[in-house]
């Protein structure tokens, strides 16, 4: 076996790690889903997403020294919040009824990365959700799915977009600008090839085909407003760092807080909140200044807009096109519904390989397919 099977879904051993994340962030964001209620604080569900995925995570792979834990921090961003919501201690924002809440987090084990985000509504009561937070949470879901389906070897990454387009066209909403979906590799959250939530002038993407046993981010952003995301001053909770760039820094504290983050967050994004409480944000300014950290900006939609994500990562295995993660959708009713052929078309289609002699079966894993 070469060194790459060694860490591709080839390999046996690989494709259980990844099935371990996937059902460690199923418990994880499940539990999520039933703390944000009215009145209860973002950050707080926040936290408590990061301790249970440290908890959880310290349970996995016992008796092997492998590297595990939180692979991006819990983000909690409500209404016109596009994502990288991770606030400090003391931050006071709550949740109020009626509120269209975007969880998103991942988790890795032994460097194997499972990534999700799913949307709620707060508080929704046995009627339906409505007008245009019905029109988007409908146009994220089957959106994702389209993409899922057309997640195959011989495919082109193009294709989903466009498709993700033309979904957002029948609900009458639009793919946020700016986000991907990233091919993921050991350690690598952001891998180079990847398929662009909306294609525009500005932001295009190389196109290539899929292969087997690849594995994604799949990760999808509808907005009711024009889909263009803007910075209204937040300061970023959230960076990775940058491997390849150095600097001396030149503040004792920041040179702490970054062999801190060395030890701590080496390869993989991680919340400001993680870090001293005294001298963390201290230090950051330093360290990202002179490039040594990418932050996660929290951006917005307009005020009156509402943003919707679904996010799951997304296995191409020789048996088919296998997600690790799915929740129940918000209780909706739209006025508008899919009538294109080419999307009914591409939703009828199985995610199964049609050469495939067996589709893959795990009792332990939260693995389906859609």
């Amino acid at each position: 076996m070469s060194h790459d099977e060694d860490f591709n879904l080839s390999s046996p051993g690989v494709l259980a790690k990844y099935q371990e994340a996937g059902a460690i962030a199923q418990r994880v964001m499940t539990a999520l889903i039933g703390e944000c209620v009215e009145g209860r604080k973002v950050v707080d569900v926040c936290s408590l997403g990061d301790k249970l995925i440290g908890d959880e995570t310290a349970s996995a792979e016992k008796g092997k020294k492998s590297d595990k834990g939180q692979a991006f921090p819990t983000c909690v961003s409500v209404n016109n919040c596009v994502g990288h919501n991770s606030p400090l201690p003391g931050d006071v924002q709550a949740f109020a009824a009626g509120d269209l809440v975007k969880i998103d987090l991942a988790v890795h084990v032994d460097g194997f990365i499972a990534t999700v985000a799913h949307t709620i509504v707060v508080g929704q009561s046995q009627e339906p959700t409505s007008g245009r937070k019905a029109d988007v949470i409908c146009a994220a879901h089957f959106a994702l799915e389209c993409a899922l389906r057309l997640m195959k070897p011989g495919n082109k990454n193009t294709e989903v977009t466009q498709y993700i387009q033309k979904v957002a066209d029948q609900f009458g909403v639009s793919p946020l600008e700016g986000v991907l979906s990233h091919e993921m590799k050991k350690h690598v959250i952001d891998a180079p090839r990847v398929i662009i939530n909306k294609a525009t002038p500005d932001h295009k993407v190389e196109e290539f085909e899929f292969s087997d046993n690849e594995v994604y981010s799949v990760d999808i952003v509808m907005s009711t407003g024009a889909g263009r995301p803007r910075d209204e001053g937040v300061k970023p909770t959230v960076y990775k760092r940058n491997v390849d760039s150095t600097y001396q820094l030149k503040l004792k504290t920041s040179q702490a807080v970054f062999r801190d983050i060395k030890t701590k967050f080496p390869a993989l994004p991680f919340p400001v909140r993680a870090l001293d409480p005294k001298t963390g944000r201290m230090g950051i300014t330093e360290c990202a200044n002179h490039g040594m950290l990418t932050p996660f900006p929290t951006l917005f939609e307009r005020g009156t807009e509402f943003v919707v994500q679904f996010k799951t990562t997304v296995l191409l295995l020789p048996s088919g096109t296998h997600r690790l993660n799915t929740f129940p959708l918000p209780f909706v009713r739209s006025d508008k519904e899919v009538v294109s052929p080419d999307i009914k078309e591409v939703l009828a289609r199985s995610t199964e390989s049609p050469f495939a002699k067996k589709a893959i079966t795990d009792g332990s894993s939260s693995s389906t397919t859609a």
